[in-house]
């Protein structure tokens, strides 16, 4: 049988036979437990879970979370990744609170906090979160151009073609097609694991430094960790995960499933992360900062080959084109949520007008601008300090809602949960709120 509200085989209850067959059903139970346990076998019962969790994790391993990562690699190394082991964890208390409010609730993160807190304070968390991401949507489109680049396709003719492909995925899919393209996105990121063993790193060095802290007394080391901290633990990317259980009509029967997906998917695209630092770190490291991930695939074709250039271009174009759906679609799911209107990839045009009309808008706006002579830098640095202001308002919103039983009842935080959650957020906030501050002493004068 099927879960109709989750499309994933539902789970057997003690009152429904193993199997209608009455010669296997009359087989001892722990044969019959085996033989399930070998039919479906652990990667495809991952697979018919994979969700929200890990597409909203994978997709904070952007454009620019690349370049930001790669550049970690090419400045210091291997010294980032005990930091990356700290951001790991973070990662995976936030967004495990976020796919279980939208689990018990059945209600995305906007529309809790329209329901939990002062109006004023979401509509500006929201404003500040659509100017981010639309932001964030330009520097996408850009990634894929920068992509076909690097192997010699103009980006005139690729962005406009991905942009009508993203779009017309979201406004003439289902949620679950929709859904099943975002994973095949995903699994380009595989590419990063691939260059990272064609860089030939030294592994003894890099296991010492994913076990032991190897921190740097110096400016340009706590800058880079603050934006690590930024471009892993994205607000966008929490506000999909939430909306996208509520879409997928995820309940609290499904919890376990959706829990899964969340933290694998955090660990999963962590561990991507940390292999592009191995890459870079392995090839150019100690070249100093880099401005772009397509700048850190051309950096590696001296060293590593044009192998590990084609795999970090090809990673690059997965992941800017997952991003380049679901920073818009986390934006159409706030504002639709904060005012109370549907909102659902499955809804047609005119059953959902705002909410596809802001993803039509961002997705042909972030690919408009991606091809004029705009500098994406100076873009990124704005998207960095609303992101850095968002970032401590919704987490923080998404901490005292998983605390509140009112909330979520028995769902509630443990304390020991509570504990750790408050240190990691409160971590992330004072990390965010630093690069807001350095980044606005850089604009009016020596930082």
């Amino acid at each position: 049988m099927t879960d109709p509200r989750t499309g994933t085989p539902a789970r057997p209850t003690d009152s429904s036979p193993a199997t209608s067959r009455p010669d296997v059903a009359s087989s001892p139970r722990p044969a019959t437990g085996l033989w399930q346990r070998l039919r479906r076998g652990r990667i495809f019962a991952y697979l018919a879970i994979a969700g929200p969790g890990l597409i909203a994790a994978n997709a904070g391993n952007d454009a620019a979370g690349i370049a930001t990562y790669s550049s970690a690699g090419s400045q210091f190394v291997y010294r980032t990744l005990f930091f990356m082991v700290l951001v790991t964890v973070a990662l995976v208390l936030v967004q495990e609170m976020s796919v279980r409010l939208g689990t018990y609730t059945g209600k995305g993160l906007a529309a809790l906090i329209r329901e939990q807190f002062s109006l004023r304070w979401t509509a500006l968390a929201l404003f500040c979160v659509l100017l981010a991401n639309t932001g964030l949507v330009v520097s996408e489109f850009a990634g894929i151009g920068a992509a076909f680049e690097l192997v010699g396709v103009s980006r005139y003719v690729v962005v406009p073609i991905f942009a009508v492909l993203i779009w017309a995925l979201v406004l003439f899919g289902s949620y679950r097609y929709a859904e099943r393209m975002f994973l095949v996105f995903s699994l380009a990121f595989l590419a990063y694991p691939i260059a990272a063993v064609l860089g030939h790193p030294d592994w003894s060095a890099v296991g010492a430094n994913l076990i032991l802290p190897h921190f740097v007394a110096d400016k340009a080391f706590v800058l880079l960790g603050v934006a690590l901290i930024g471009t892993t633990v994205s607000p966008y990317m929490q506000l999909y995960a939430a909306a996208g259980v509520v879409d997928r009509g995820a309940g609290p029967d499904d919890y376990r499933s959706v829990r899964t997906d969340a933290i694998s998917g955090a660990l999963f695209a962590c561990i991507i992360s940390i292999t592009i630092i191995i890459a870079t770190g392995a090839t150019i490291g100690g070249q100093g900062p880099l401005d772009s991930a397509d700048q850190a695939a051309q950096a590696l074709r001296p060293v590593a080959g044009s192998g590990a250039e084609l795999l970090f271009a090809f990673g690059l174009l997965g992941a800017s084109a997952l991003a380049g759906a679901v920073v818009p679609l986390s934006s159409s799911y706030a504002i639709s949520e904060a005012i109370g209107v549907e909102r659902s990839v499955s809804r047609r045009f005119r059953e959902a007008p705002l909410f596809l009309g802001l993803f039509t808008f961002q997705v042909f706006l972030g690919a408009a601008v991606a091809l004029t002579p705009v500098n994406l830098i100076t873009l990124l640095i704005g998207t960095q300090v609303l992101q850095g202001v968002v970032a401590p308002i919704v987490l923080s919103y998404i901490l005292i809602l998983a605390n509140r039983r009112s909330v979520l009842g028995d769902a509630v935080n443990g304390r020991a949960f509570r504990v750790a959650a408050a240190i990691a957020v409160t971590a992330v906030a004072v990390m965010s709120l630093l690069l807001v501050g350095q980044t606005l002493l850089g604009l009016i004068g020596p930082g």
